[in-house]
């Protein structure tokens, strides 16, 4: 694990592994198994502090579809109806978490 990401998962803590899980489940890029519920972590890492930024679940989505033409290609990583249903949930664990710090 880089040294970024563990910072990241510092800074996040619980918040982290809760988007890491909801992308697991969708899965986006149909590159989970059973047991590498760890998967998405570095994409977790890279799209948690830019989500700081965003205002809205729209904005979110984008961020979340950068982040995976990124790291997977433009090509692959498809368009953003892929990450729709991902992008509520993490905006929805985004509130809560920035919620419950204030």
């Amino acid at each position: 694990m880089s040294v970024e990401r563990v910072r990241v998962k510092q800074r996040y803590e619980g918040l982290f592994d809760q988007i890491s899980a909801i992308l697991f489940r969708h899965d986006p890029m149909d590159i989970s198994g059973e047991d590498n519920t760890d998967e998405y972590e570095p994409e977790v890492g890279t799209i948690l502090p830019r989500l700081e930024k965003v205002s809205s679940e729209e904005e979110a989505l984008a961020v979340i579809h950068q982040e995976f033409g990124r790291w997977f290609g433009e090509d692959l990583a498809g368009s953003k109806s892929r990450y729709k249903d991902a992008a509520a949930e993490i905006w929805s664990a985004w509130l809560s978490y920035k919620e419950a710090q204030s």
